[in-house]
């Protein structure tokens, strides 16, 4: 793009010296950069009401292509050249709804600004750029050092070509450091994680579906230092597979350019992991464990992996036409029983964590985000406690599988279930908000049981409701807050059994969970889903009445 060459008018430098608006860079008349209330305007455009979505709405193309307003959501980066002749801005450019491209404004700055003594217009320009990358970043941090894994196989196939075209510009022209690493097999991503420098890093980035996310909790989670890996590295994901659960949760999207503006953009989030024991070993999961019907959907349709996200609708047909059940016994450490009860947990956190919000935007000043995330990293350590040495994992409260059921608990038989369920985060894929009651670190798992001795018309209709929204207040659907469960197959010699859409042996697992144990980043510091109907309309005084 051709630089823009403002006609140089030392009336009008020499205007923006004379009692100058600290918000207001005038490079020459009819050249005017005004730090608004959300957005930097160009020619005195007047600011409108803050926003900070997905993707903000770039105003209509100026000269050169260059937009006359760019939310400050979507500045990358500004600087001066090292010749202060010019003035340089990227930002992301909305091409559709679904993605975004890395755009340049150029500047020429007038010979005189770059001549001024200290009080004059040079110093005025670089407070000028230093406050507008204030603003755009907010309590996110610059330049964040990005570890990055590429899985070529993720999906149907092209993470290569994702990462390449439509996430590594938008890090690149953030100005973050990059350490590019593809993933050759299954499971090498836990090994990298095991032995990485943390401290080198700030983000680590799988490219892929949700299995690489998985690989490194797993791998930082083996480490000696375990709980401080866990609470350093914000484990971040460009989507590239078939789910993208994770990216859905955090960003709202499962488009790869525009989640990693997110990342460019993220706050640091602390979330609950799960530990998972089966036959001896212990899994880590970040997103959700399930048997039945939702488990042999994501493991049994993996030779339709070239589908992408249309092979769970296929597998789920069939399996609804099948009524197929799956005998288990279920034994469950409850926190929160009914479903109003649980609404109003959910709007009780949300309504804590929105004020505290506010509280924090106006008190805390945004020149200093390195600071903030540290905070945040240290308040993921705390959360999980500091009993024992407080560096490996947290030491499991309720024992193994393999152990006896802890006191409390009642073994309940499910003759015919049709689904045991249970998510740490709303969404485990772009339509499938199963969850909606999530919180990322509430220290409470959401577990949803279904029977599967309904008719094949209700499994679609309880489909549909959690593409609609409606699955929660579904009455066919058990919906409660756990910390822990254990559950035991009956009856079957093979089955699946998934955790984070990861194969493990068939056979009795439990679960329980740890608060704030791992990092990430958000968008907002919450997860991205619309919660249960009607949740913000819930109060005590209705409960009652209920």
């Amino acid at each position: 793009m051709d630089p823009i060459r403002p006609h140089i008018s030392q009336p009008g430098v020499a205007e923006s010296v004379a009692g100058r608006d600290d918000r207001v860079l005038v490079l020459s008349p009819g050249v005017t950069l005004t730090l608004g209330q959300d957005a930097l305007l160009m020619s005195d455009q007047l600011a409108s009401k803050p926003s900070r979505s997905c993707v903000p709405c770039v105003g209509s193309p100026g000269t050169n292509g260059t937009p006359d307003r760019i939310p400050y959501y979507n500045i990358l980066w500004a600087e001066i050249t090292a010749d202060h002749r010019w003035l340089l801005i990227d930002y992301a450019d909305p091409k559709n709804a679904q993605s975004v491209q890395v755009g340049n404004a150029k500047f020429a700055i007038p010979g005189l600004a770059a001549e001024q003594t200290p009080a004059g217009v040079g110093d005025h320009l670089a407070a000028w750029v230093d406050r507008l990358l204030e603003l755009s970043y907010g309590s996110s941090i610059r330049r964040k050092r990005a570890w990055v894994l590429v899985n070529p196989h993720a999906g149907p196939g092209g993470a290569d070509k994702i990462w390449e075209t439509e996430a590594k510009p938008i890090f690149e022209a953030a100005r973050m450091p990059l350490t590019v690493v593809r993933t050759t097999y299954s499971g090498e991503a836990v090994e990298l994680a095991r032995d990485l420098n943390v401290d080198d890093y700030d983000i680590a980035v799988p490219c892929s579906g949700d299995g690489l996310p998985h690989e490194v909790f797993n791998g930082l989670a083996k480490r000696p230092d375990a709980r401080r890996a866990l609470s350093k590295i914000a484990v971040c994901h460009i989507p590239c597979g078939s789910g993208n659960a994770l990216s859905c949760n955090l960003y709202g999207t499962h488009r790869p350019s525009l989640a990693a503006l997110a990342i460019v953009k993220g706050v640091p989030t602390p979330v609950d992991l799960i530990s998972v024991t089966h036959g001896g070993q212990r899994t880590i999961s970040f997103l959700s464990q399930a048997l039945g019907i939702v488990a042999e959907l994501d493991l049994g349709t993996e030779h339709l992996r070239w589908m992408g996200a249309t092979r769970f609708t296929c597998g789920f047909l069939m399996l609804a036409l099948q009524k197929k059940t799956y005998p288990c016994d279920i034994a469950v450490k409850v926190e929160i029983g009914h479903k109003e009860d649980v609404k109003e947990h959910y709007q009780r956190v949300r309504t804590a964590e929105s004020t505290a919000e506010l509280l924090e935007g106006s008190t805390q000043s945004q020149s200093q985000p390195d600071k903030q995330f540290n905070e945040a990293s240290s308040s993921a350590s705390d959360a999980v406690g500091s009993n024992d040495d407080g560096l490996g994992l947290p030491p499991l409260k309720y024992g193994t599988a393999m152990d006896k059921l802890p006191e409390g608990w009642e073994l309940i038989p499910h003759e015919k279930l049709g689904s045991f369920y249970c998510g740490n985060m709303s969404w485990m894929m772009p339509d499938g908000n199963f969850f909606a009651a999530a919180l990322p670190n509430d220290g409470l798992m959401d577990l949803v049981i279904t029977d599967g001795d309904i008719s094949p018309l209700q499994n679609i209709r309880l489909q549909l409701a959690v593409e609609s929204g409606h699955f929660f207040d579904n009455p066919l659907v058990s919906y409660r807050k756990v910390s822990a469960y254990r559950i035991i197959p009956r009856n079957q010699d093979s089955g699946y059994i998934s955790i984070d859409g990861e194969a493990i042996p068939f056979g009795p697992f439990q679960a329980e969970i740890h608060q704030g144990l791992g990092l990430t980043l958000s968008k907002r510091g919450v997860l991205e889903g619309p919660g249960p109907l009607g949740w913000d309309k819930v109060t005590t005084s209705e409960q009652l009445l209920t």
